[in-house]
């Protein structure tokens, strides 16, 4: 079983910043990916952030050169920064985290969500 522990999210102005972080706990032999989704209200969830193995980074392009997504693979943890938030980024922010587990079967898991509000 892989557990996800997220924190951070909130309520911001225009213009703010917020930072999200996720880690990882259980019986995990390799981690392959890291990322962040969101759901808006009727909206399906989508991609915000994903990082790779070996650091390489996918983004949504509506938050290109806003959100940097990074990671700790020591802390089995990963990070999203938000910057320059708009109120179309309003949601509920889920990690997820992919890879195997000591009995080498993928595990695909999901964080039980946060709540971003971006409101004046």
């Amino acid at each position: 079983q892989v557990q996800l522990d997220e924190s951070g999210g909130g309520l911001v102005q225009p213009g703010g910043s917020l930072s999200l972080s996720c880690t990882a706990s259980g019986t995990m032999f390799t981690i392959n990916a890291m990322g962040w989704y969101r759901q808006a209200p009727g909206m399906e969830r989508e991609l915000v952030a994903r990082i790779v193995t070996y650091g390489s980074t996918e983004y949504a392009d509506s938050v290109k050169g806003r959100f940097i997504i990074s990671k700790d693979s020591g802390l089995k943890t990963v990070y999203l920064q938000m910057n320059s938030l708009k109120p179309e980024d309003t949601a509920v922010y889920y990690c997820n985290v992919v890879g195997y587990n000591t009995n080498f079967r993928a595990f695909d898991a999901w964080g039980q969500g946060t709540q971003v509000t971006v409101v004046s």
